[in-house]
C-alpha cells in the first residue's frame, strides 16, 4: 500500500471530529471470508455486451480488463475516512423481504450492522434514474425554478451539462473532492451517465462505462483493491435492467436482486484484502427509485419513491437512522415536500460523503446542508 501524505492542502476543510478506527475492527466487520463466498457465481449480465473505459488523461481501450489510476497521486483533506458509494439502480425495499436473509445476506447485514433505514425517500418531484443520481452527486432537488439542478430528462443527451440544466453553475461531490485534491472514481452502467464527466470534466479522475454489470463491479472491486482512491461511486444497474425487462418485483427482478447482493459482496471483499487500507473506508449506499410491474417512473406511488439508505463501517453506529436523528422525520408511507422536518433522502449522499472526507457541505445544496445527518 502506498502510504498517503497527511499535510492538507490550503483548499482543504478542517477535521471533521470522526473517529479514525483500526484495522482490526474492520476486519471483523467485513468477515472476509463470508463476503468473499458472496462475491462470486450468478447468472450472465443482461444489458449491452460492449464496455467502454474512459480514465482521465488517457484513451478508451477496448480490451482493459480493469482501470489504471495513479496510487501516488497526493490527496489532501484530513483523511478522516474514504468513501465508497453505491447506487442500487432501481432498487424496491420490499425484494429484501421476499428473498430473505438467505438470498440477500450482505444487504441484510449492513443494514443490521451499519446506520440504516428502509423508509427514505428519493427526489420529490421524479423517481427516474438521471434527475435522482444527479440529486446524489449534487445535494439539490429537481426543480430548477426552486433552486434545483434541473435534469428532468432520462435519457442520453450528448453534450448536455448539469449546469446548462440548472441554468446556473453547480457543484458536485465528485468536484468538490477533486479540488480538495482527493482521488476520484465512476463507474457507470449506463450510457446517460457521460452527463456527470461532462459537466465537471477533471473532476472525475477515472470515469469506467460499462452496460455489463458483472463485468461493471469487476472493475471497480480491482480499482477498489489497487489504489488508495478516495471516493468511488458505483452505479449497479442489474435490478433497473431486469425490472423493465421482466418486470419489478416478477421472479427475474427476484433474481436479479440477489444477484445484486453477491455483486455488493464483491466490493466488500475488495476492501477487505487490505485490511489497514479499508480500516479507512465507509460504504454508504442507496437507490434512485423502488419500482412494481412495468416501471418506476411514478413520484406518487409508494414502491417508487421508497429507497434504502445506509451508512456502514468502522466508527458507524448499527441502529435506525431515524433514532440516530430524532430532527429527520420517517415518513412512513407518505410523500413528504421540501419543507418542515425532512426524511432521510437519497440526494444526502453527496454531503454525507463530503462529511465523512472531512470536507464541507457543497455550496447552495438542500440535502443535508448541515451535515447533521448522523451515522455515529
Amino acid at each position: 500500500m502506498t502510504p498517503r501524505p497527511t499535510a492538507p492542502s490550503p483548499s482543504a476543510a478542517p477535521p471533521s471530529g470522526r473517529r479514525r478506527s483500526t484495522a482490526a475492527a474492520l476486519a471483523a466487520a467485513l468477515a472476509v471470508g463470508t463476503l468473499a463466498s458472496c462475491a462470486t457465481g450468478g447468472a450472465p449480465d443482461r444489458g449491452s455486451a460492449t464496455a467502454r473505459v474512459v480514465a482521465a488523461g488517457t484513451a478508451p481501450t477496448a480490451d482493459s480488463t480493469a482501470p489504471t489510476a495513479d496510487s501516488t497521486a497526493p490527496v489532501a483533506g484530513d483523511g478522516t475516512a474514504r468513501v465508497l458509494a453505491v447506487s442500487l439502480d432501481g432498487f424496491n425495499v420490499a425484494a429484501l423481504d421476499r428473498l430473505g436473509r438467505d438470498r440477500t445476506p450482505v444487504l441484510h447485514r449492513l443494514l443490521r450492522e451499519g446506520a440504516a433505514t428502509t423508509h427514505a425517500r428519493t427526489e420529490r418531484e421524479l423517481t427516474d434514474t438521471l434527475p435522482n443520481h444527479t440529486g446524489m452527486l449534487t445535494g439539490l432537488r429537481v426543480d430548477a425554478g426552486r433552486g434545483g439542478h434541473g435534469v428532468t430528462w432520462n435519457v442520453e443527451r450528448p453534450g448536455t451539462t448539469v449546469q446548462e440544466a440548472a441554468g446556473r453553475p453547480v457543484g458536485s461531490v465528485l468536484s468538490a473532492a477533486h479540488d480538495a485534491g482527493l482521488t476520484t472514481a465512476l463507474f457507470a452502467g449506463k450510457a446517460k451517465f457521460r452527463l456527470f464527466d461532462d459537466s465537471w470534466p477533471g473532476a472525475v479522475d477515472t470515469f469506467v462505462l460499462d452496460e455489463r454489470p458483472r463485468s461493471l463491479v469487476a472493475r471497480a472491486a480491482a480499482d477498489l483493491a489497487e489504489t488508495d482512491r478516495d471516493l468511488t461511486f458505483v452505479h449497479v444497474a442489474l435490478p433497473d435492467l431486469v425490472g423493465h425487462a421482466e418486470g419489478f418485483m416478477g421472479p427475474a427482478y427476484l433474481d436479479a436482486v440477489a444477484r445484486t447482493d453477491r455483486l455488493v459482496g464483491r466490493l466488500l471483499a475488495a476492501l477487505a484484502e487490505d485490511p489497514e487500507d479499508a480500516a479507512e473506508v465507509r460504504v454508504v449506499l442507496t437507490a434512485d427509485h423502488g419500482g412494481r410491474g412495468p416501471g418506476h417512473s411514478d413520484p406518487t406511488r409508494f414502491v417508487d419513491y421508497r429507497v434504502p439508505f445506509l451508512v456502514w463501517g468502522p466508527g458507524v453506529a448499527a441502529g435506525d437512522l431515524y433514532a440516530l436523528n430524532p430532527d429527520y422525520r420517517d415518513p412512513g408511507r407518505s410523500r413528504p415536500s421540501y419543507d418542515g422536518e425532512q426524511p432521510v433522502r437519497n440526494g444526502d449522499l453527496a454531503n454525507v460523503a463530503l462529511d465523512l472526507l472531512g470536507l464541507p457541505a457543497l455550496a447552495d445544496s438542500l440535502l443535508d446542508a448541515d451535515q447533521d445527518l448522523d451515522w455515529e
